[in-house]
């Protein structure tokens, strides 16, 4: 069998660097192309010269259209606009897309959902089998817990991420109003601040913390008068996501177009 080849957007950025690493310790996949948008001072450099190890004979380019038509998978961990653009330049190649990208809207979502008639898309708002098994948790102990029983999402993060909640934090409340039978749409708290009120029941809380250099914590509080249930994942290493995502784009080979999340890549 083939070795698949894989191609890495957004790689000058921190998961992109991480991605390439991983990609070459693998003896299961091989970097094809690192696209980067216009400008950026890797174009035209080999991509592991750039990253100050040696030549690994791919050339960065931002013609993400070049790079995808020799590639089997894409993986992708950058902005929602660039995403987009490039599921449909993925399902255009027929190259699997493995999407890590967060703070995709609903407009972002459904045009996603148009490339995925034509190829196959993972999408997850975190790759890591240890957050996977938290999503699965949370939504068991909403499906056993009544609505005396307060749902809140805490979740961490380094100083320089842009969005918030995390897509990790959106997923577990996902998670949550599944085992409720309910929309999280119609019952999320965000952002309180000033006189806010008595918290509203049923409703699913978030909040978030940026600082330093957090790879990432998410607590799922389950919490009623006189006690407290917490499930905590805490990530020491974005490595986990970047293995996660190269399993992603591996287990994708051969699958019927269609978008598919960590839990299908699991088993779960």
């Amino acid at each position: 069998m083939t070795t698949p080849g894989i191609v890495v957007t957004g790689a000058s950025g921190r998961m992109g660097q991480m991605l390439i690493r991983t990609i070459a310790a693998s003896d299961k996949a091989r970097l094809v192309g690192a696209v980067e948008r216009r400008g950026n001072p890797w174009i035209g450099r080999d991509v592991g010269e750039a990253m100050g190890g040696p030549a690994t004979g791919v050339v960065v380019t931002d013609d993400p259209l070049e790079a995808f038509a020799k590639a089997q998978a894409v993986i992708d961990f950058t902005a929602p606009a660039a995403t987009v653009e490039f599921a449909a330049l993925a399902a255009q190649a027929r190259a699997v897309h493995v999407i890590g990208t967060t703070g995709l809207e609903a407009e972002h979502l459904k045009k996603i959902a148009l490339a995925a008639h034509h190829a196959v898309i993972v999408r997850a708002g975190n790759m890591s089998l240890g957050v996977n098994l938290l999503t699965r948790l949370t939504q068991k102990v909403a499906e056993a817990l009544d609505s005396d029983w307060d749902i809140e999402i805490v979740e961490a993060h380094h100083r320089m991420k842009v969005d918030a909640p995390s897509g990790t934090a959106l997923m577990l409340g996902e998670a949550a109003a599944a085992g409720r039978g309910v929309k999280l749409a119609d019952v999320r708290d965000s952002g309180r601040d000033g006189i806010t009120g008595a918290r509203k029941p049923g409703n699913i809380g978030f909040a978030a913390i940026r600082g330093g250099d957090v790879v990432g914590e998410h607590d799922v509080i389950f919490a009623t008068a006189g006690e407290r249930i917490v499930l905590r994942h805490i990530a020491t290493d974005r490595a986990i996501f970047a293995r996660g995502a190269l399993k992603a784009a591996l287990w994708g080979q051969g699958q019927k177009p269609g978008e598919y999340d960590m839990m299908d890549v699991l088993g779960l």
